[in-house]
């Protein structure tokens, strides 16, 4: 029973953590006009209840400029509809290659959470450097997708994908 416990508060932690780097994401990119309008949607595939619940924490006490924020949680790729991120857990890495596809020429921002994501088509991958959360940063991939980077970002990343 402890150990479940204590499991569940590191889950917690971590969603935690991820959720507010993704905020942080939010405030480096800047979208095109047509994205900055309406909702910033914030969309997960298979998201865990724990990285749902953070996510909608986030959704109720921020906004993106003038937009607030909309979290989906999309069952299938097929689901997949314009978002502003999209973020693919470890649990969902299988489906990435599809997703690329599916978004391709749309002005998403990825971001993934398994090694290697950054050259397979992620703009940012989680990782872990010294026992912290961190991450890769792969520009050009970010510039495929029509999204203009602020240069402060590269100096935060723990790796940088050119």
């Amino acid at each position: 029973m402890l150990s479940a416990n204590a499991f569940g508060q590191v889950e917690q932690a971590v969603a935690h953590t991820k959720v507010i780097f993704i905020y942080n994401f939010s405030k480096f990119f800047e979208w095109p006009q047509d994205y900055r309008q309406g909702d910033f949607v914030i969309g997960v595939i298979n998201a865990s209840p724990t990285m749902l619940t953070e996510l909608n924490k986030l959704a109720s006490q921020k906004t993106s400029g003038n937009q607030k924020f909309v979290i989906k949680n999309y069952k299938s790729v097929e689901e997949i509809d314009k978002c502003n991120i999209l973020y693919i857990p470890e649990s969902s890495n299988n489906l990435l290659a599809e997703v690329v596809k599916k978004i391709h020429g749309a002005s998403t921002l990825l971001i993934t959470d398994a090694e290697g994501d950054a050259r397979k088509g992620a703009a940012i991958n989680f990782i872990w450097k010294d026992n912290k959360q961190a991450f890769e940063l792969n520009k050009s991939n970010a510039d495929k997708s029509h999204l203009n980077m602020s240069s402060s970002l590269k100096s935060l990343a723990a790796v940088n994908i050119e």
